[in-house]
């Protein structure tokens, strides 16, 4: 399994010459396969209906599948030129375009078997905030319930609690201080955090995206955080040294009466989504969780014991234009070849999109020449592996002690 990440290291500023060029659901992405809209999901919190609406989209203006992202969020692929109005009709009828100048920023990740209160109320208060909207959509918010799964994923503003005695850390970056504050105030401050981000990042005139782009001297401070949190009514204190838990993802299976359904690759047919009912939760490891435990099609996982949960790839061939293989088809067939749970990520170029978190895993890129580079840690990198081959040079790497398996 991913690692929980280490404190990040600010090196040169990052200076960006134009807004990101995120995807959303009115701002479409042209691919190789059709344009691609990506629907933000607050927390991953979709109702029956909104899940409904996401399977229709897919099926009357996409490709008939539904993918997962590392952010909990769902994007629709193989859209045809000029259907973004009825798309966005489609999903402002759902309930799923609230802030239509907001769509971009509700980037909100949420441990996936916690109460959806907080989720709640601080997209509700992005949603109506005009100067949140400034936000990159690169931005993210984390909403951990202090087990600390979401709070691995790299945010820009961590709300992490509460605890016993109600309260909830809020931590800015990778720092590691944080300010404590009431529960109930929790949302509001992690807002007023992003508007320091935004102040700063007017400061700085880098257009920095996120928390750790920011030149050292624009830092964001917590202790001075404290005291902007005081001045807006909202008591916190400063805390010097914060705690950092860390837990893996949900596996496979029960929780509970609860279910959680691994989707490998983040991709599955509207047909396999359908019978998932009720209401869903959407995962940033690209897993689903459902309320109860209703029988799963064959394709989904639900074994905690299996190798799917240590694959992750890119989009690859035909999806896009840079990748020089079809890398998900490739991993399918090597998975199927394969026994045993081994980290491995898939790439079809040497940007290594989706990359994630962590030392521990093996990477397979696509090369130019054909066939694949794979790395694994600690060994010499293998050249030009044939597709065929990758099962034993795999095997192999499995033997090393610094693979870690999920």
């Amino acid at each position: 399994m991913s690692q929980p990440p280490a404190a990040a290291s600010r090196d040169e500023p990052v200076i960006r010459e134009r807004g990101d060029a995120c995807p959303g659901a009115l701002r479409l992405h042209a691919a190789d396969d059709g344009f691609l809209a990506r629907v933000r999901i607050p927390g991953g919190l979709l109702d029956a209906p909104q899940a409904a609406a996401l399977a229709l989209a897919a099926d009357r203006f996409g490709d008939g599948h539904l993918e997962l992202t590392s952010r909990g969020n769902v994007q629709l692929r193989g859209l045809p030129d000029g259907c973004g109005a009825a798309l966005a009709e489609l999903l402002d009828g759902a309930g799923l375009l609230p802030a239509p100048s907001h769509e971009r920023v509700r980037n909100i990740v949420a441990t996936p078997l916690a109460d959806p209160g907080p989720v709640r109320a601080l997209d509700a208060l992005l949603c109506a905030d005009p100067k949140a909207a400034a936000l990159s959509g690169r931005f993210l918010f984390a909403v951990d319930d202090g087990r600390g799964d979401v709070a691995a994923l790299d945010p820009d503003v961590t709300l992490l609690g509460p605890d016993a005695g109600g309260r909830t850390l809020l931590r800015l970056g990778a720092a590691r201080d944080a300010v404590e504050v009431a529960e109930r105030d929790a949302p509001r401050a992690a807002l007023i955090a992003a508007h320091r981000f935004l102040d700063a990042v007017a400061e700085a005139g880098t257009h920095a995206w996120r928390v750790a782009e920011l030149p050292a001297e624009h830092a964001l401070a917590a202790a001075e955080l404290a005291v902007l949190l005081a001045d807006s009514g909202i008591p916190a204190r400063y805390v010097a040294d914060a705690p950092r838990p860390y837990a893996p993802p949900p596996a496979p299976g029960a929780h509970g009466e609860a279910l959680c359904v691994l989707v490998p690759l983040g991709r599955l047919t509207t047909a396999q989504w359908r019978t998932l009912p009720g209401a869903l939760r959407i995962t940033p490891w690209r897993s689903i969780v459902v309320a109860s435990a209703p029988p799963v099609d064959p394709g989904l996982v639900t074994d905690p014991d299996d190798p799917w949960r240590s694959v992750s790839a890119c989009t690859g061939k035909p999806g896009c234009a840079k990748s020089l293989a079809d890398v998900r088809a490739d991993a399918r067939d090597v998975v199927r070849r394969t026994r045993g749970a081994l980290p491995v990520h898939w790439s079809g170029c040497e940007r290594r999109c989706g990359h994630p978190r962590g030392t521990a895993w093996v990477d397979v890129v696509a090369a130019p020449g054909g066939g694949y580079r794979v790395g694994a840690p600690g060994r010499p990198a293998r050249h030009g592996v044939p597709a065929p081959e990758l099962p034993a040079v795999l095997a192999d790497a499995r033997t090393d002690p610094d693979v870690v398996k999920k």
